[in-house]
């Protein structure tokens, strides 16, 4: 697992560093958060801790800012604030962990492994159906740009249905059956729905496959 460290307390860093190499992490350290941004944009992590007041970016803009180049890695954050207005900030641009300091090194492992262990979880729950647009099985919403979409309940079903079945046909008996319980809803009523639906999504992402029915191709 590659980790990107942001801390500018040098002698801190130096024992983060060493302890997150020896427990098995390959650790990229930065005291100054541009630089940090900057090795971002260049490299992938799949870990990020970063202290909140460090130069030139503060944690919490640097994470702002990378959300904003659609860059998502789960996030840790370290301070020794303890301002409520700072910490409630840092879970509402999406830090799954804050970490007071000062803390025992083992203690940062702890909250890693809990941290990877919903990662886990939520990405079992996941389907990304494109760059953008994201289906969460287990709460059955759709998420585009990590925004919970407005749909009606057929809708719903419709995309459930789909997100259950990327990159395979989905032909207009499954519809009946899934989306109308076998009603007796003729091809032309399926069609207006499905029109309804590709009206919704902001993308092109749904194939229509003529008298067949329809398709989600993941590499959309």
């Amino acid at each position: 697992m590659k980790v990107l460290l942001l801390e500018d307390e040098l002698m801190l860093q130096s024992a983060m560093v060493e302890y997150l190499t020896v427990t098995g992490y390959e650790v990229d350290a930065f005291e100054d958060g541009e630089e940090a941004f900057k090795n971002c944009m260049e490299n992938s992590y799949d870990l990020f801790i970063f202290d909140i007041n460090t130069p030139s970016i503060d944690g919490l803009s640097l994470l702002e800012k990378l959300q904003k180049e659609k860059m998502f890695v789960p996030t840790i954050f370290i301070s020794a604030i303890t301002e409520i207005e700072q910490i409630s900030k840092a879970y509402e641009l999406g830090c799954y962990d804050y970490l007071k300091k000062p803390f025992h090194l083992k203690e940062l492992t702890l909250h890693i492994d809990r941290l990877l262990k919903m990662a886990n979880i939520e990405s079992k729950s996941l389907v990304k159906i494109s760059k953008m647009y994201v289906y969460d099985l287990e709460k059955q919403r759709l998420l585009f740009d990590n925004e919970e979409q407005t749909l009606t309940p057929k809708q719903a079903q419709i995309i459930n249905l789909f997100a259950c079945n990327i990159n395979k046909i989905v032909d207009f008996d499954m519809l009946r059956h899934y989306v109308w319980h076998d009603s007796h809803v003729d091809n032309a009523t399926i069609r207006a729905e499905m029109h309804r639906v590709k009206q919704v999504i902001k993308e092109d992402l749904i194939e229509s496959l003529k008298g067949i029915g329809y398709r989600i191709n993941k590499n959309h």
